[in-house]
C-alpha cells in the first residue's frame, strides 16, 4: 500500500532516469568568452596566427640577407641624397676641391645630421673608388640595407593585434618604383614589403629617395623563392591577391581585402610571372574607364592599398 501512495503522490521531483538534466537546463553557461577565445572572430584569427608565429619565427631580425654598399657620386646626387634622408656612413671630399653652393650644402648637411665620417681624398683614389666616374669631387658611401625576412613582417602585424597588409614585387626592377611602393605602404598603413632575392629591384640610394623617408619605418623584405613566399603566407591564412589587367575580379567586388592580405604587383611590361600568378588566390583588375593599358607599380600598389584600407576603417 506504501508503495502505491508512493506511485499515485502529486509531488513533483527530478524523473526517474533524467540524470538531472532539468535542474541543469536552469543553470547558466556562464559569462561570454573573450573574442580572442570565440572561433571565427576576427581577434580570435590573430591570437591563433600570432602564436603560430611565435612558434616559428626566431626573435633575430634581418635574415634576409644585407645588399651591397653602393657609392652616390657628383654634387647634385650627393646633396639630394643627403636632403632626402638616405642613409651614409662616410662623405668622401677631393682634396683641394672648387668650394661651390652644393658643397658647401654637403658639408653642412653631414655636420647637422651626425653621425657620417668626413674623408678628405686625393682624386685619383676617387677615380679608383668609383671606376672613373665624374664624382666632381664628391662621394657619398650607403651602407649596405639590412633585409627583413616575410615572416618578419607578418609577425609585425601580429604582434600590433592587426591582420597582416603587405605588398609582393614580382619582376619589379625599377628602384624608384619600389620606393614609391614603400611611401604608399607607409600611407595607407601596410606591415611592408617583399622582394624576391633576384632579378628585382632593391633598397639602393634611388629607392630611399623615392620613398620620401618612408624606407626608415617600413620594412622590406628579402625572398630567396618569391612563390614559396607567397606560399607560406597562404598557409598562414593570408589572402595572396594579384593584379592582373585580365583580372577575373573587379577590385571593387574583392572583399578578401578587408582581412589579412599580400598583394602581388608585376612588371609594367610583362605583369605577373606564370607561377606567381597560378600561386594566387585571386587575380584581380583595376578598372580604367581612360583605356590605359598598365599602371606602373607605385599607381597601382597605391590604388589597392587604399581600397584595403577603406574596407579596414
Amino acid at each position: 500500500m506504501a508503495a502505491n501512495n508512493r506511485r499515485m503522490s502529486g509531488k513533483k521531483g527530478a524523473q526517474v532516469g533524467s540524470g538531472g538534466q532539468r535542474r541543469k537546463g536552469l543553470e547558466g553557461k556562464g559569462p561570454t568568452p573573450p573574442a580572442e577565445m570565440r572561433k571565427g572572430h576576427k581577434k580570435n584569427r590573430i591570437a591563433n596566427a600570432k602564436a603560430k608565429q611565435a612558434v616559428r619565427r626566431p626573435v633575430a631580425r634581418g635574415r634576409g640577407g644585407k645588399s651591397a654598399s653602393e657609392l652616390v657620386v657628383g654634387r647634385n646626387p650627393v646633396v639630394e641624397a643627403l636632403r632626402e634622408g638616405v642613409p651614409a656612413s662616410t662623405l668622401y671630399v677631393q682634396q683641394f676641391i672648387d668650394n661651390d653652393e652644393r658643397v658647401r650644402e654637403a658639408l653642412q648637411l653631414v655636420a647637422e645630421r651626425g653621425g657620417i665620417n668626413l674623408m678628405e681624398a686625393p682624386r685619383p683614389e676617387l677615380d679608383r673608388m668609383t671606376n672613373g666616374l665624374n664624382h666632381q669631387g664628391l662621394v657619398l658611401q650607403v651602407p649596405p640595407y639590412e633585409y627583413a625576412h616575410p615572416e618578419d613582417l607578418t609577425g609585425a602585424a601580429y604582434d600590433a593585434g592587426e591582420d597582416p597588409l603587405i605588398v609582393a614585387l614580382d619582376g619589379v626592377t625599377d628602384p624608384r618604383n619600389l620606393g614609391a611602393v614603400v611611401r604608399s605602404v607607409s600611407a595607407f598603413g601596410g606591415h611592408g614589403v617583399v622582394v624576391p632575392e633576384r632579378r628585382s629591384a632593391g633598397m639602393t640610394a634611388g629607392a630611399w629617395k623615392s620613398s620620401a623617408g618612408t624606407a626608415a619605418r617600413t620594412p622590406v623584405a628579402r625572398a630567396t623563392n618569391l612563390t614559396r613566399a607567397l606560399e607560406a603566407y597562404q598557409k598562414a591564412g593570408i589572402t595572396v591577391v594579384g593584379l592582373a589587367a585580365d583580372g577575373e575580379v573587379e577590385l571593387g567586388e574583392l572583399e578578401a581585402l578587408g582581412g589579412p592580405a599580400v598583394i602581388v604587383v608585376g612588371s609594367e611590361g610583362k605583369g605577373l610571372s606564370r607561377l606567381v600568378g597560378e600561386t594566387c588566390d585571386f587575380r584581380v583588375r583595376i578598372p580604367m574607364p581612360g583605356g590605359a593599358e598598365s599602371l606602373n607599380a607605385g599607381v597601382a600598389a597605391g590604388i589597392v592599398l587604399y581600397e584595403a584600407a577603406r574596407r579596414r576603417s
